[in-house]
């Protein structure tokens, strides 16, 4: 798309964003001119909570299926839509609300806590849901003592390590995109850019975390970031990132970790998905009542624990 014409669809998009009193909200993975053109910009937990709160009568949501079900869910009186219905999370469909009802026949004391990246159905029948900026602190809150931790094995990992008096059982799934990041992918980065700190999503590999500065969710890295003294970074997660802390910290130096940190389905929404959604009002993302009741109660749960 030209410069030219990007401008008029922009003028567009702003045009039929006030016209439907419309928000759009981006998640940091998001492309860089879909956090531009966005009203918030923010990890999950603080997407659920504008998602929750808003006046719009309009959610244009871009990220993925699992962020705009949970918009439906928290804000069932709004409108949810998805610029592209084809913009999935491989981690959420690793755990189906079959497979979780027979681990909780297995762990009968558990408590379900499952990762915002879960789908509705999922969380329908969790009891709590979290996010990566606060499982730990709400796994660390919750009277229960036993915790069925899914989908993320890698983020249940590092939560049963800051909690070592509860007991997690962990889901064997993973994100695809930080799954990939290795021991000598930091070995390499830390050659070149020795004076650099190494910030690392608890979605990696727990041998890549341990290699790590600093452990966080994007929001927690991207306050980090904005504290630090130090001038340069090497970020292990999605490449989105990069965007919002460049735009904030001109003055800073970032490095990606491993090139592979991309997600597919994040790159999936554009400029022109976006006006389309915007003039069709579609795809609506919907979940039915007796599962969103049920999936409400879970992220309810999370949103106290901010």
């Amino acid at each position: 798309m030209s410069q030219s014409s990007q401008a008029g669809t922009i003028a567009e998009i702003n045009r039929l964003r006030a016209d439907n009193q419309a928000i759009i909200l981006a998640h940091n993975y998001q492309n860089d001119e879909i956090q531009d053109l966005a009203d918030f910009v923010g990890d999950s937990l603080a997407l659920s909570q504008i998602a929750a709160t808003t006046e719009a009568k309009l959610i244009i949501f871009c990220g993925v299926h699992f962020m705009a079900e949970s918009a439906a869910i928290l804000a069932p009186e709004k409108k949810v839509i998805l610029p592209d219905e084809t913009a999935g999370c491989p981690m959420a469909e690793m755990a189906s609300a079959e497979e979780v009802l027979k681990w909780r026949d297995l762990y009968p004391h558990a408590a379900v806590v499952s990762y915002v990246n879960s789908t509705a159905a999922v969380k329908a029948v969790s009891d709590y849901c979290c996010t990566s900026a606060n499982a730990v602190k709400l796994v660390q809150n919750i009277p229960e003592q036993e915790i069925i931790f899914l989908p993320d094995q890698n983020l249940g990992r590092y939560v049963a390590l800051q909690l070592p008096d509860k007991l997690v059982h962990i889901w064997p799934g993973y994100c695809i995109t930080h799954h990939r990041v290795t021991p000598e992918n930091v070995r390499q980065a830390k050659q070149y850019q020795p004076d650099a700190l190494v910030l690392v999503h608890p979605e990696c590999r727990q041998e890549v975390a341990e290699m790590a500065d600093f452990i966080g969710s994007t929001s927690q890295i991207i306050n980090y970031v904005k504290k630090s003294l130090v001038q340069k970074f090497i970020i292990g997660t999605e490449m989105g990132i990069l965007h919002s802390l460049q735009k904030e910290n001109p003055q800073k130096f970032f490095y990606l970790l491993n090139p592979g940190l991309v997600c597919p389905n994040m790159k999936l929404t554009t400029i022109p998905k976006v006006l389309a959604a915007l003039q069709n009002l579609k795809p609506e993302i919907s979940v039915a009542p007796e599962i969103r009741l049920k999936a409400k109660t879970a992220l309810d749960r999370m949103i106290k624990f901010v």
